[in-house]
């Protein structure tokens, strides 16, 4: 079997200016993500739902250290929304440390497999809950949430979570 790469994206995010006063719209690709670095980065169905809210985002901040301590570069959180809620929901749980990546335009999503229509819920189109750690872009392991399908009832935090992601890299 093949190993799986990261499919070719470009983000459209928000950074802070060279002056630092403002924030600018900036274009991040995969490549710039994930080469030659050690990523976890675990995808969820959108800021301020309420698993995501109170479970899956802030395991990966408590964890965070603890998996820097096992050589990762970056912890990575993606959502198909905008700039602007992921950079409001961080703030309104004081995230400092996993980096908020918006999959706005659910390109990403779309290309890995995982978008899945919410509509039954007034979501949209959205990302399937998932885990995974790239290295140097290609995909050593995948925890996605069982049941992918279209407007699911919910979608539990059972393997795609801080504490299952550290085992697994802790005992490969």
């Amino acid at each position: 079997m093949t190993p799986q790469t990261v499919p070719e994206a470009t983000f459209r995010t928000r950074a802070r200016s060279e002056t630092g006063n403002t924030f600018v719209w900036k274009e991040v690709t995969t490549k710039d993500v994930f080469a030659r670095k050690r990523i976890v980065l675990f995808a969820l169905p959108g800021a301020f739902t309420p698993a995501c809210t109170e479970n899956h985002l802030p395991g990966y901040e408590k964890l965070y250290d603890d998996l820097i301590a096992e050589g990762i570069d970056e912890v990575i959180c993606l959502a198909v929304n905008d700039a602007f809620v992921m950079f409001h929901w961080a703030r309104h749980l004081d995230v400092k440390k996993v980096f908020m990546l918006a999959d706005g335009n659910a390109e990403f999503t779309r290309k890995m497999g995982m978008l899945v229509d919410r509509s039954a819920q007034g979501m949209g189109m959205r990302s399937w809950r998932y885990a995974m750690l790239v290295e140097d872009r290609v995909i050593t392991r995948f925890h996605a949430e069982p049941g992918f399908a279209d407007n699911p009832s919910g979608v539990p935090v059972a393997v795609s979570d801080a504490n299952t992601m550290l085992r697994a890299i802790r005992n490969p």
